[in-house]
């Protein structure tokens, strides 16, 4: 099987080309704009070159975006730029860029980075101070890449493209499920940023017990506990496929403070904030940087405090959130004092009821996507071993 350098097939971080005029308008595109989800750049906005050439990374049309700080990598920020105005664009200083050479594709090193196993990798070879870690260049120029010619390469991202396109076609149906709850909270409860509301309005930590998980760094072993931070709380679950893992100790110590029960809910403080999890059976994980919103036993709150989060508090919570570095983080205290409107235990048990019965045909929808999603790395492991035949 024949395998190169990456750095030996692609140039990583070009430097500027000679024909990006200062005066010409061209595509600028921060990290937020390249989503983690589908790998593709979902938007981008039109400006001046002048504006954007110093503090920015120049690319070109068809160069591969890699992220390279934590928890963007991690998450799967890459995508190839496209569409770009004037086949020019610039953008976070936080990608690495990466120009394919004549005997390779840029869907070739696309879809190489998109395997988790370099993820993985990348996140082992990361440099710098918790939080702010990032993958070094030479990790790029390192790497070994199976490298098939043209044609096989054409033919293989033919493949691997279907197998994408599914896994996404899954993602889109869980998500059009998922306005169903929004709506029968809206129908009960009319839409909670309409003042003055009908329920007395307290703040979220006088309803329920709100903590957080550890903000050190554990060391990971190859065999543990798992353990969750951000990038593992996806579309409305807990996903444990790429989790790290700590050891007996560390998993005690950290759950000494901020032990996860069933009906609790968790969201993240840090990177993709407002996308809170309700925890839908007996976890045996551990929290990093992520809020823990839990209720008495008794209490039929959870559905409703999640819905009530998810749907209609993304603009405040987006609006006491700050930035470090590139990644937007929220203060537990802010989100303590969330003012929340709150209705009867009665009402909120009728909207818990209706809500699980659907819950059980989501949970077979996010099994199907799951399913989806491990094709598609199945399918990008033998690519890039030569086994796909």
């Amino acid at each position: 099987m024949r395998q190169q350098l990456l750095g030996k097939i692609s140039i990583i971080n070009p430097p500027r080309s000679d024909k990006i005029k200062s005066e010409d308008t061209c595509s600028f595109v921060p990290m937020e704009f390249v989503d983690d989800e589908s790998g593709v750049i979902n938007r981008h906005k039109s400006c001046r070159v002048r504006d954007v050439e110093n503090g920015f990374t120049p690319f070109l049309e068809n160069d591969v975006l890699f992220a390279k700080i934590t928890p963007c990598m991690e998450n799967g920020k890459c995508a190839i730029a496209r569409n770009l105005i004037n086949g020019v664009g610039f953008g976070s200083t936080e990608f690495h860029v990466l120009r394919a050479k004549e005997d390779t594709t840029a869907e070739w090193i696309y879809y190489y980075l998109r395997q988790e196993i370099i993820r993985k990798k990348a996140e082992r070879a990361m440099t710098g101070s918790a939080g702010q870690k990032r993958v070094p260049t030479r990790f790029l120029e390192e790497a070994l890449i199976y490298l098939p010619p043209l044609s096989e390469q054409n033919r293989l991202a033919g493949i691997l493209e279907k197998a994408d396109r599914l896994r996404r076609l899954r993602r889109y149906a869980h998500q059009l499920s998922d306005a169903y709850p929004q709506s029968v909270f809206l129908e009960m409860f009319g839409d909670p940023r309409t003042y003055p509301t009908k329920y007395p309005i307290i703040p979220l930590g006088k309803a329920c017990d709100v903590r957080d998980g550890t903000h050190e760094s554990p060391s990971y072993v190859q065999k543990g506990y798992p353990l969750v931070t951000s990038k593992n709380l996806v579309n409305g679950y807990v996903d444990l496929h790429d989790a790290n893992f700590i050891s007996k100790e560390d998993y005690v110590q950290i759950n000494k403070r901020s032990k996860v029960d069933k009906g609790d809910i968790l969201m993240p403080m840090i990177g993709t904030i407002g996308n809170p999890v309700l925890v839908d059976r007996v976890p045996n994980y551990a929290i990093k940087n992520v809020a823990l919103i839990k209720f008495i036993e008794s209490s039929p709150r959870s559905l409703y405090i999640r819905e009530l989060l998810r749907g209609y508090y993304f603009d405040f919570i987006t609006s006491k959130s700050s930035r470090g570095g590139t990644q937007q983080f929220i203060a537990l205290d802010d989100i303590r004092n969330f003012p929340i409107p709150l209705p009867s235990d009665e009402e909120q048990s009728k909207f818990n009821q209706i809500v699980q019965k659907f819950e059980r045909l989501r949970s077979q929808q996010y099994e199907a996507e799951h399913q989806a999603d491990h094709l598609f790395q199945t399918l990008l492991h033998k690519a890039f071993q030569g086994e796909l035949g």
